[in-house]
């Protein structure tokens, strides 16, 4: 397992075990267990103990969906486990995994210009808006923005420039045509990245800050909503792709989505996207209906 996982996946495995490791000693009074004893039972007093498991403050750390994703590497263990033959029943085999259903976040037309708009005298604050600009018009996640080097951007068949690089979450090759407005953002750190012989194409601190300043860019601009950089990924497949016509099937390829599915989660189609296809098909209707009209008028010669 380790040589397949990411190092953040890693740490999410590392995780589920500390909990595994406090329900053991809190709640079952052991230190350690054998598969074996595993049913279940013990998969529901886990799920319980993951549900109201509170930090030194009394506060609940969980949501409904963070016990979930315990519970479900807990079962990609037990999966393994039954492959390697270690056990032949999995204790999971009754349990159901139940996941909320939540909207992406994304940014609309209107709140993208507004942090487009807003400029800082802030080096702190400019670079991470700028990176977090990039990625609206690329769909790069933060781990790919911040690893892009100079030698991923190319010139393609078109002749205009791409980025060509690998998803760091899938390993996916993705070739994505980069956009004016990205374009002006690379050209704006390109010197800089000259001078300090720096490979890398943008200057991004890390996730943690990167997400901590862009809470101030967001209340700046007078945003009312919760956003990480990961929003910006959302905002690329609806706002920039999808509200204007771009097939999903190409979106998904633009994000490095290995199946379509995956990027229906990602992106909707807004509310202005339905008007305009309702209010083209409406056109289309009295066309066809003025078409009837004209061939049923008689002809005289």
């Amino acid at each position: 397992m380790i040589s397949v996982l990411k190092l953040g996946t890693m740490k999410n495995y590392y995780t589920t075990e500390k909990y595994v490791n406090r329900f053991l000693n809190q709640k079952l009074k052991l230190s350690d267990i054998y598969l074996k004893q595993l049913n279940y039972r013990f998969i529901c007093d886990f799920e319980q103990f993951l549900r109201t498991y509170k930090n030194k403050k009394k506060q609940l750390m969980l949501s409904n969906n963070g016990v979930m994703k315990h519970l479900e590497r807990l079962k990609k263990m037990l999966n393994l486990a039954i492959k390697l033959e270690w056990i032949t029943k999995n204790p999971f085999n009754q349990f159901q995994l139940r996941f909320d259903k939540y909207d992406r976040q994304y940014l609309t037309e209107r709140e993208l210009e507004l942090i487009e708009n807003t400029h800082y005298n802030n080096g702190r604050l400019e670079r991470v808006k700028d990176c977090f600009i990039f990625s609206c018009y690329t769909g790069l996640s933060y781990v790919d923005v911040k690893q892009l080097s100079l030698n991923q951007i190319t010139r393609g068949i078109d002749g205009n420039y791409w980025i060509y690089t690998k998803r760091e979450k899938t390993n996916e090759t993705v070739k994505i045509p980069i956009l004016p407005r990205a374009l002006e953002i690379i050209d704006k750190y390109k010197i800089t990245s000259e001078r300090l012989n720096n490979e890398k194409v943008l200057p991004l601190c890390s996730n943690q800050k990167a997400n901590s300043y862009l809470k101030e860019i967001i209340k700046d601009c007078g945003i009312y909503k919760n956003v990480t950089f990961n929003v910006a990924r959302h905002t690329f497949a609806t706002t920039i792709m999808l509200s204007n016509g771009v097939p999903i099937e190409t979106v998904s390829k633009l994000l490095g989505h290995t199946k379509l599915s995956t990027t229906q989660i990602y992106a909707r189609v807004v509310e202005t996207k339905i008007s305009e296809d309702i209010g083209n098909l409406l056109i289309r209707f009295k066309t066809k209906k003025q078409q009837i009209k004209a061939e049923s008028q008689p002809t005289f010669f």
